[in-house]
């Protein structure tokens, strides 16, 4: 398991890894590109800006001329000393060049580049590049007279300090770079190891769990979705404890249960085989024994069998039930046993006490309860049953003037086999199993069951099941 937890921590560790790398390329691609292009299209404004600016001084100072001619160029060009440009190229209007200030000897050839090609169409005209560190940019302007193109003008201009400082700022986009990602790599092995030893933390707890060890809980600090997680594995863990404690308490007591008169049955039948002078009324006797035993095991598999079926929750045809009329006869089939343990079985029974159930389950509730109150009542004693209806729920209480059910056993009395006093609980014969059936079926039905003290002695039991109203049936 710790090997599979490391697995898992290097795999989650490896994903966060790659989910952080794809970031942080995407924003250093970012970062790398976008401010140069801006920063590249900016200079390119920039020269385009100046270039032209200068092209139009150049065109304003030879349109004057109705024809432009070397001489003349020149003599209109020579005052413009604070030309920032590298090189001055004029042409006539057949793009002869007539002046050059880069290649003197080209004047008398002609110059057909885009460039000229598109001033002497009447358009200005502008192109830059940057390459090997330096900004070349091209400017070029039709020479216009009386609307007529008389000539060209081009501009050009090699900046390499622009592209110096180009370079610059991409050198220190790399250096910003690299920075990140130390910076990045850093915070993410210190974050991931954090994430991950909490992780472990919480697949040891449940390793350590799924063993059997259920008292085990994991602490995490912190407030995140993790520290959640543990909190919700602790309550999980915790119930788990919980159903284990009762899985145990449960075998141990249904084998005790089972274990009682199995014996019996195993010592009757040696007593019968082993006795071969037994008569015929002992024999009768025994086997008489050996019945009532097995009867006691087929009572407790159909309450353990009816205490599954209500674990599973499984739902089966229910009908509009009377609980009065359940209670007027389970009431009749306990007479005889009332009238035997000297006890007073009274009844008060309302109307349109009316619940959604079965039948059996609503005689299982009342049979358990009633019988529980006469078993455990004194002689002369008093059994009182009362049905009535409270708006949407139907009250059930069942009195006695028993003994009573200590305080400090009240909040167990519903467990499974669980009894207040062993000795007369088996000698009355009861499983331990009557209230925790009568508690589950009630849950069941979306009802409550609770118990307290009777005055002046004894207890009463309290059961609230939701009403079924005819509205509603019609609905």
């Amino acid at each position: 398991m710790e090997e599979k937890g490391t697995k898992l921590s290097r795999s989650l560790q490896t994903r966060m890894a790659m989910g952080y790398a794809v970031i942080i390329v995407a924003l250093l691609v970012l970062l790398n590109t976008y401010p140069l292009l801006m920063s590249q299209n900016l200079m390119f404004r920039s020269q385009q800006t100046a270039l032209q600016n200068q092209a139009v001084l150049v065109t304003n100072t030879l349109t004057t001329a109705d024809q432009l001619t070397p001489e003349g160029v020149e003599a209109a060009i020579a005052p413009l000393e604070d030309l920032e440009v590298e090189r001055i190229l004029v042409t006539d209007e057949a793009g002869l060049v007539l002046y050059d200030t880069a290649e003197p000897s080209i004047a008398g050839k002609f110059a057909l580049t885009g460039e000229v090609v598109a001033a002497l169409e009447g358009n200005d005209h502008f192109i830059s590049e940057y390459r090997d560190g330096t900004f070349s940019s091209r400017a070029s302007a039709p020479v216009l007279n009386r609307n007529t193109v008389i000539g060209a003008v081009c501009l050009y201009e090699w900046d390499s300090s622009q592209g110096m400082l180009l370079e610059e700022l991409r050198q220190n986009l790399h250096i910003i770079s690299l920075v990140v990602i130390g910076a990045v790599l850093g915070l993410f092995l210190i974050f991931s190891r954090v994430f991950t030893r909490r992780v472990s933390v919480l697949l040891a707890g449940m390793h350590r769990v799924r063993e059997g060890e259920y008292t085990h809980r994991v602490t995490l600090e912190g407030h995140d979705e993790l520290t959640q997680l543990a909190d919700q594995f602790n309550q999980l863990t915790g119930r788990l404890e919980t159903t284990e404690a009762e899985r145990r308490r449960f075998v141990s007591d249904a084998s005790h249960e089972l274990k009682t008169p199995l014996a019996s049955i195993r010592l009757l039948t040696d007593s019968i085989l082993q006795d071969e002078n037994i008569d015929r009324e002992t024999t009768r006797e025994f086997v008489g024994d050996i019945g009532e035993a097995a009867d006691r095991l087929i009572h407790i598999s159909q309450e353990l069998l009816e205490l599954n079926r209500l674990d599973e929750g499984r739902t089966i045809h229910q009908e509009a039930v009377d609980v009065s009329g359940q209670v007027e006869k389970t009431c009749r089939m306990l007479a005889p046993l009332a009238e035997e343990s000297r006890v007073t079985l009274e009844t008060r029974l309302g109307q349109d006490c009316l619940v959604w159930s079965r039948p059996e389950d609503v005689n299982q509730i009342v049979r358990n309860l009633v019988e529980n109150a006469i078993k455990y009542n004194v002689a002369e004693g008093r059994v009182s049953v009362t049905t009535r209806l409270e708006r949407d729920r139907v009250r059930l209480e069942v009195s006695d003037t028993g003994v009573g059910i200590p305080e400090e056993d009240r909040s167990r009395i519903f467990e499974r086999f669980y009894r207040v006093d062993k000795a007369r609980s088996r000698a009355a014969g009861g499983t331990g199993l009557g209230l925790s059936i009568v508690r589950d079926t009630v849950q069941l039905h979306g009802g409550t069951v609770s118990v307290g003290p009777n005055e002046p002695c004894g207890t009463t039991f309290t059961v609230l099941l939701p009403a079924w109203l005819e509205e509603e049936g019609m609905a």
